[in-house]
């Protein structure tokens, strides 16, 4: 008999669970569904007890054994099938809860959050009743977890396998024969009259739809696995019961359990932090614009096919060219390349002398494609303007530790912050989206936690006390909003959904808030905040490696994703987006005596490397230097390629700004020690 291990732990892990738990506790049903090629698939019904076989009420051309084992407060799930004759199957589980679906949140971490009610037509969410499941590869832990939010009992299964393999269906709903071997199952939730289920099951399926690109479902999909005479498949599965005095503490204490089953270890490191910005460096000067009124870095809506330059200058959110000029400028001089920093002085002075609207705001989206004198289409975001804020108040306090001041450059950033105190509401919120005029367009409080940032840095600038003030007012809006409601949304501004920069942005924010702060007491309320928020935020972090199929480039150059975020629930792709987090990770790490933080900052430090273009390893991109964005990890594109590759069009902009941040500790608690 061969045997096809779908874990190497399986073995180890089984006989070290001694105690057969008979069906304590568990009402897990089984149902198995047979293709036959040319025929509609066939479902049956199993039944049997927690050890030994599980069987249909006919004769089946499979064998199905089931074994539940437990220890402590987990109990461990092994399915085996083994084939009498040449089979196509799909095999699925559903753990009865017993919980009230009334009484339920969701939890598939990177992917849903409650009921991902924030998320539009278009994007999985509740308003499609009845439940979900998806394929693993979808979540940053192959888990699916349900939390009691009346009594704060909470059930997860999370399943146990090595991830080598994939293969490239021919279809992506419907019926689907899989043309060669997948590791990746599926998990999600159901709602069996009234009481919540956790279903999972392998190969992969997903329903009531799949998702295909941003905001477009698809019909369900039913991938079956050829299982040959004699051969046997198993799989494992873990199930996790405990208790939670709130949904963010459940979040909190699911992650903790996941990462130690998973227990990520860094990847082999390519390059040190010099040998990678040298690379990085590559971008600044490639991407350089000079035929404008705005001097820039192109790093918008480029072909990875060539990566020319176009006529996109952007502040903030996917250009970063403010924080690039700095990070150009810092380099270029003291690695003693004069065109380096020259091209960035060119950057930072052409912004002082053409950036700013009537009204004092960045001109934070400039077109000249569409305009030689630069199209804007008058709406403006809290968000780019903090990040360009952020950006020049770093960069003047560099130039103050060379003896170099910028009083114009100082009153500009005052008038933006100014603008900001009559942007802010009663509550402390800030819209996300408004014009010149500081009418709002966008009042969605999403974005908040990123004027949190500019304001603390501008009160430690300017000492201007409005601007604590602000951003106090602020922080207890996104206290009582978005933290304390775990509701983290529409921090993004190409999407409107649950998000990883939303809990990301929180997180950041009260980690200025605890470095500005003199007050103890509130320095520490604002670093558990920090800590509270920042549980959500590593949740969209992958813990584990998704396999690829051969031909699929990501996985043929041997790409690792644990230590990638995904984006959001509408745009289901990972990328590099992490800046400063890690520092705050191993700021929370120090202060709370948490080495997952800081153990898992080695995973990010060193995995976030691995896709840089260089002469000789140019990773499917035309230019070096210019790390990719929309990476295509799962079953969903962002427009083209699929899993595996990358999106045609993409923004190396923040790509590199994010990873020379990272590959830059310590910025931002040096510059509020001083």
């Amino acid at each position: 008999m061969v045997i096809r291990m779908k874990t190497a732990l399986t073995i180890i892990s089984t006989l070290a669970f001694l105690q057969i738990s008979g069906a304590q506790g568990y009402d897990i049903s089984a149902e198995l569904t047979l293709k036959t090629p040319g025929n509609p698939a066939e479902t049956y019904i199993l039944t049997g007890d927690a050890e030994g076989p599980l069987k249909a009420d006919c004769d089946l051309p499979v064998k199905v054994t089931r074994k539940i084992t437990e220890k402590g407060d987990v109990t461990r799930v092994v399915l085996t099938v083994t084939a009498k004759e040449t089979v196509y199957y799909n095999i699925g589980q559903k753990l009865n809860t017993g919980f009230a679906t009334e009484d339920c949140l969701y939890y598939m971490p990177g992917f849903w959050y409650k009921h991902n009610e924030r998320s539009p037509e278009g994007a999985p969410s509740s308003r499609i009743p009845g439940g979900w499941t998806v394929r693993e590869d979808r979540l940053s832990a192959p888990l699916a977890g349900i939390y009691n939010k009346k009594n704060g009992a909470y059930c997860a299964v999370l399943r146990i396998d090595d991830f080598e393999s994939d293969c490239q269906p021919c279809h992506q709903y419907g019926e689907v024969i899989l043309s060669g071997e997948t590791s990746i199952g599926y998990t999600g939730f159901n709602d069996n009259g009234g009481k919540a289920d956790i279903a999972f099951g392998f190969p992969y399926r997903e329903g009531p739809k799949s998702y295909i690109r941003k905001l477009t479902l698809a019909p369900p999909v039913c991938t079956f696995s050829r299982l040959d005479r004699g051969v046997t498949d198993t799989i494992v599965w873990e199930i996790r019961r405990g208790k939670a005095d709130s949904w963010s503490d459940f979040v909190a204490d699911v992650w903790e359990y996941s990462y130690d089953r998973l227990a990520p270890q860094p990847v082999e490191v390519r390059h040190t932090a010099e040998e990678a910005k040298a690379i990085l460096s590559g971008f600044f000067t490639q991407s350089y614009v000079d035929s404008h009124p705005l001097k820039y870095y192109s790093g918008v809506g480029l072909r990875t096919a060539d990566c020319k330059p176009n006529g996109t200058a952007e502040v903030g959110f996917i250009g970063r060219v403010l924080l690039n000029a700095f990070n150009a400028l810092e380099y270029g001089q003291s690695s003693s390349m004069e065109n380096l920093a020259t091209q960035a002085e060119s950057v930072l002075d052409s912004y002082l002398g053409h950036g700013f609207t009537p009204g004092g705001l960045f001109r934070e989206n400039v077109s000249f494609d569409k305009s030689p004198e630069g199209y804007e289409d008058g709406i403006y975001s809290i968000r780019r303007q903090s990040e360009g804020i952020c950006a020049i108040l770093s960069y003047l306090d560099y130039e103050k530790d060379a003896g170099r001041r910028h009083p114009e450059w100082e009153a500009r950033i005052r008038t933006v912050l100014d603008r900001f105190l009559l942007l802010q509401e009663e509550d402390g919120s800030f819209p996300r989206k408004f014009n010149d005029a500081l009418e709002v367009k966008d009042p969605s409080g999403g974005s908040t936690s990123s004027a949190i940032l500019p304001l603390a840095m501008g009160y430690k600038w300017f000492r201007d006390k409005d601007y604590l003030a602000a951003a106090e007012l602020a922080s207890s809006y996104l206290e009582k909003e978005l933290i304390a409601k775990a509701d983290y949304f529409s921090s993004t501004l190409d999407a409107d959904c649950e998000d990883k920069e939303a809990s990301l942005y929180a997180s950041t924010a009260m980690y200025y808030m605890s470095l500005v702060e003199k007050d103890r007491d509130m320095k520490r309320h604002y670093a558990d905040l920090c800590l509270e928020s920042a549980y959500f935020a590593l949740s969209w972090y992958y813990l584990w490696d998704v396999p690829f199929a051969q031909g699929q480039m990501l996985g043929d150059v041997g790409f690792r994703s644990r230590g990638w975020g995904n984006v959001s629930v509408e745009n289901n792709h990972i990328d590099v987006f992490i800046f400063e987090f890690a520092d705050v990770l191993d700021w929370l790490a120090e202060r709370y005596n948490e080495t997952r933080f800081s153990d898992f900052t080695q995973v990010i430090r060193t995995s976030m490397l691995q896709l840089l273009p260089e002469e000789g390893s140019m990773y499917g991109i035309a230019r070096a230097g210019y790390c990719p964005e929309v990476v295509q990890h799962t079953a969903w594109d962002y427009g083209k390629n699929g899993k595996g590759f990358y999106n045609d069009i993409f923004a190396p902009g923040w790509t590199v700004a994010s990873l020379w941040q990272m590959l830059s500790p310590g910025r931002t608690q040096e510059f509020f020690e001083k």
